[in-house]
């Protein structure tokens, strides 16, 4: 496959685990700059992705950055883990438990039909520990200083979600879902409907509409492939 970035390419990244999506876009920009030895290019992502999560990433360079919404409007497939029994600020463990909870006495079939009642449009407030804006400040820039955060909710549709296994106090899931949805909420109103608590524990996203992680680039090879074509050429 030939690149062409300055006319544009749609790029499908496996994001690793630890780097935010800013931090795939960047390497990429600086890889593309130097091999084509440009002072500037059009790079951007199409949906951010924790830091903490890996999977699909999709980036866009030249004028296919026009189509950057249209690919956030896609529905999205996720594949991760939970841990029920205790709740953390952020909802995943990127802060430390701040609570635990009893397990013994749930049930699975309550489980299963627990999360059933998620399936379909639902109400959702998004993370405290998020990227979303609050008078022109990232949201997670307040609550890393202790300060009070209100976020309003939003309506999201939860396609399917499926619980995987439940050998307790882990369970893996499958949530398939629309633009917007934050699976680290769901996991936390998901364990707040047991009368109980849950955080994330690993995240994978696998799908974007017809895009799959399985035919996505790691940022290594990406970057192999784009020096290997100009340094030949």
């Amino acid at each position: 496959m030939t690149f062409n970035f300055l006319e544009g390419e749609v790029l499908l990244i496996d994001k690793p685990l630890g780097w935010t999506s800013f931090d795939v876009v960047n390497s990429i920009r600086y890889t593309i700059k130097r091999a084509l030895n440009v002072k500037k290019i059009k790079v951007g992502h199409a949906g951010t992705l924790d830091p903490l999560a890996t999977g699909l990433l999709i980036v866009c360079t030249g004028k296919y950055t026009k189509q950057i919404d249209s690919f956030q409007g896609l529905d999205k497939v996720y594949i991760g883990s939970m841990h029920l029994g205790a709740s953390t600020p952020s909802f995943d463990r990127e802060t430390k438990v701040d609570q635990t909870f009893d397990i013994s006495n749930i049930s699975n079939d309550h489980i299963i039909s627990t999360a059933k009642r998620f399936e379909g449009e639902i109400d959702q407030t998004p993370p405290v520990f998020s990227a979303v804006k609050i008078d022109g400040k990232r949201a997670f820039e307040y609550a890393r200083k202790d300060n009070e955060v209100k976020i309003k909710s939003r309506k999201v549709t939860i396609n399917e979600f499926k619980l995987l296994n439940l050998v307790l106090p882990e369970l893996d899931f499958m949530v398939s879902c629309t633009k917007g949805t934050y699976i680290r909420s769901l996991v936390s109103d998901f364990g707040k409907a047991l009368n109980n608590g849950a955080y994330m524990s690993s995240l994978r996203r696998t799908s974007i509409g017809e895009y799959s992680v399985s035919d996505a680039y790691s940022v290594e090879e990406l970057k192999a492939k784009i020096q290997a074509q100009y340094n030949h050429e």
